[in-house]
């Protein structure tokens, strides 16, 4: 998995402790416990995660870092119909 640097990138001079638990810990840490769960399936429920909770600015990176990690346009097409009828 490629290093994460979004959290220095955006927002490391203004909140670098968030910066720290965003880069270091959240993908740093827990996504690469690979053995626990793959990345696919840690897309997939982030992605669910995100559309339920109404967050689409975020929902655009995290599809775009599940199709790096193996979910295909189809599957994404049928995870967003799947989660239309949930969300609000």
């Amino acid at each position: 998995m490629e290093k994460q640097t979004a959290g220095r990138d955006n927002l490391g001079t203004l909140a670098p402790e968030f910066a720290y638990l965003n880069d270091d810990v959240l993908f740093g840490e827990v996504w690469s416990r690979e053995d626990k769960l793959s990345l696919r399936d840690r897309s997939m429920i982030t992605i669910s995660a995100l559309m339920a909770l109404g967050l689409y600015p975020q929902l655009k990176s995290h599809l775009m870092f599940g199709k790096k990690h193996g979910i295909t346009k189809e599957e994404a097409v049928e995870m967003v119909t799947q989660l239309a009828f949930y969300v609000g």
